[in-house]
């Protein structure tokens, strides 16, 4: 790992809870958001048409929430279609974790490949950590990612978290793109061993 590589250690900062079993990646960012060229500006259409419908009282549209860095679900959020715009909207809105009863599989790891942390609970755990953060907004959440435990506001519990994914969060080798171009010298054998490309006129330069 080299210094380019975030080590994700913990997630710290207030949270915000979105209920609901089956929040589908179309609720999150719906589908006409998917024609962006780049995932700048994400973030202000998250749960977009869930917060029309709610006319301003989604928890993503309350000022006391506002800069919360952890979102409280419940089971199977993240189901549905792959799209990754997904969690990059979450992200982009300011979320840094998760923390629910369970994550669509591709949800995940598209939260992963992000650096962004996903804490399973089981059910009764998930109203308890409600309970504490709906009551007061003001509360602090740590997610202590090498540990798996969670910290709300003095509540503490042990969190779910694959042995892998771990790993991957807090060495920093979750971070595929800074490992590939951490390697430079690496990128130009390959090219150099790529006939196809090493006849292009076009050569990589390592910028």
């Amino acid at each position: 790992m080299t210094a380019s590589c975030t080590r994700i250690l913990r997630v710290e900062g207030r949270a915000i809870s979105v209920r609901g079993d089956d929040i589908d990646t179309d609720r999150i960012i719906p589908a006409r958001f998917l024609r962006c060229v780049t995932f700048e500006g994400l973030g202000e259409h998250a749960f977009e048409d869930d917060r029309r419908q709610l006319d301003g009282a989604h928890p993503f549209d309350l000022e006391e929430l506002r800069g919360a860095k952890i979102l409280v679900v419940g089971a199977n959020f993240g189901c549905g279609s792959s799209r990754e715009h997904a969690p990059q909207s979450l992200q982009r809105w300011g979320i840094d974790g998760l923390v629910g009863e369970s994550f669509g599989e591709i949800f995940f790891g598209n939260c992963v490949a992000l650096g962004v942390p996903c804490f399973t609970l089981g059910a009764r755990d998930v109203e308890r950590v409600r309970d504490v953060v709906e009551a007061d907004p003001t509360t602090n959440v740590t997610m202590d990612v090498a540990a798996r435990r969670l910290d709300v506001g003095g509540l503490i519990l042990e969190a779910g978290l694959p042995d892998g994914v771990r790993e991957a969060l807090s060495s920093g080798r979750w971070d595929s793109l800074s490992l590939l171009l951490d390697q430079p010298e690496q990128i130009e054998e390959v090219v150099e061993a790529l006939p196809y490309v090493s006849r292009w006129p076009f050569r990589w330069t390592g910028r």
